[in-house]
């Protein structure tokens, strides 16, 4: 038996009117999805804590299973396990976005977040950037690391956790009412405006029509994180695919293997053939029983607030990913259980993440009777009366670890 989650990242949304009254995801053209929730679960779960904000890192977090309000330690240590960084216990490390702020304000204070992921810009331009950054803002104690694309990090040794904001969380808004209480910090995120915006590359950026990335932002600070094995708890030995440092550095924090497929960039346009067909092989000749796919699609197109894209972005996760894995299990003989659902909505009206509850679907390749309702979608979802209030336990239920 072999077992399969598809992350959707903020997949999930709100009505619009634009679209009749339907979500993103209901309105998108779904046809596997729509064939597999004929004999599939559908439920709600919250996969965010009340108390705690609804970031992708505490929402993939539960997905996995690991409650976290006992795991969770910050966003930025997890990317740092993926990029390899080696941390002290009493190391702090920072997510660092190359961010796009607004240009014709005198203050640093006065301007305002235009764009959290500078276009999207690609991992090698960003790389030049960030290397700008580590000789213009040189100091004791403090070092950056290259990621991917827009996301890097900051690690300060010795250092102090603190409340920061997410650059995705302020679109268009000013952001000298969102900026570090702490002196070093504040200093070094104005003068990375100075060096990045008259920095030749930007100069490109803005010739060829994209957002220049002419800011570094703090955020999602925390420390050393620990997670129990994932194959010691669950008795399934997994594998991770994404393009996201955040995940897979939950992947290592677990003890899971990871793929990294050519051309995924956590992008609109990633390599989504690539996913499907590396999460098949790991099930069907690699020893694995578990794997996790992780689309960031949906979540990018979201915060750009651009509904055509984030369909777009869904029926591509349908077509290219869902129904490239299960076709290939299916034409294998190979019994399995997947689980699609997003970590968070983020819906395009906020253009950032909320706390609601998300639709799952369990499809089981053994059964052969109706599923409840037949459609999925948060409408369908809700009218399915399944809920789970502690969505970390979610994924034991998917591999059947609650039946035992």
């Amino acid at each position: 038996m072999k077992y399969i989650v598809v992350l959707g990242d903020g997949m999930a949304g709100w009505p619009l009117e634009e679209l009749g009254g339907k979500t993103t995801l209901e309105a998108a053209d779904t046809p596997v999805m729509d064939r597999l929730a004929e004999k599939a679960e559908i439920g709600m779960a919250s996969m965010v804590p009340e108390d705690m904000a609804p970031g992708s890192d505490t929402a993939n977090l539960s997905v996995m299973g690991y409650d976290p309000k006992i795991y969770y330690t910050g966003r930025s240590p997890l990317e740092a396990l993926s990029i390899g960084v080696d941390m002290a216990d009493d190391d702090v490390s920072f997510r660092c976005n190359l961010v796009t702020l607004s240009e014709k304000e005198d203050k640093y204070e006065d301007r305002h977040m235009i764009d959290h992921s500078s276009s999207e810009i690609s991992t090698e331009d960003a790389e030049i950037l960030l290397e700008a950054l580590k000789q213009g803002l040189a100091r004791e104690g403090y070092a950056f690391y290259a990621g991917t694309s827009y996301r890097h990090l900051l690690v300060w040794s010795h250092g102090e956790v603190s409340e920061l904001t997410p650059p995705h969380d302020i679109l268009t808004k000013r952001v000298g009412d969102y900026l570090p209480e702490d002196r070093v910090l504040r200093e070094m995120m104005e003068k990375s405006y100075e060096i990045l915006s008259a920095h030749p590359l930007n100069k490109e950026q803005r010739a060829k029509g994209l957002h220049p990335a002419n800011s570094a932002w703090f955020w999602g600070a925390g420390t050393r994180p620990a997670l129990t094995s994932f194959e010691e708890r669950t008795g399934k030995k997994g594998v991770m695919i994404s393009a996201v440092d955040l995940l897979k550095g939950l992947a290592v924090g677990a003890d899971m293997e990871r793929i990294l497929v050519e051309g995924a960039n956590g992008g609109l346009h990633t390599n989504y053939e690539g996913k499907a067909d590396a999460a098949a092989d790991a099930l069907l000749t690699g020893g694995f029983d578990f794997a996790y796919v992780h689309v960031e699609a949906p979540d990018e197109m979201g915060h750009q607030g651009s509904t055509e894209d984030k369909i777009k972005a869904i029926e591509y996760l349908d077509g290219r990913v869902i129904g490239r894995i299960t076709g290939r299990l299916d034409q294998a003989g190979e019994d399995y259980r997947i689980m699609v659902l997003p970590d968070h909505p983020t819906p395009i009206k906020v253009r950032t993440h909320t706390k609601d509850p998300v639709p799952y679907m369990i499809y089981d390749s053994r059964r052969a009777d109706s599923g409840l309702v037949h459609t999925y979608g948060e409408s369908a979802a809700r009218q399915s009366g399944l809920s789970w209030p502690d969505g970390y336990r979610l994924i034991d239920h998917l591999l059947e670890l609650d039946e035992r």
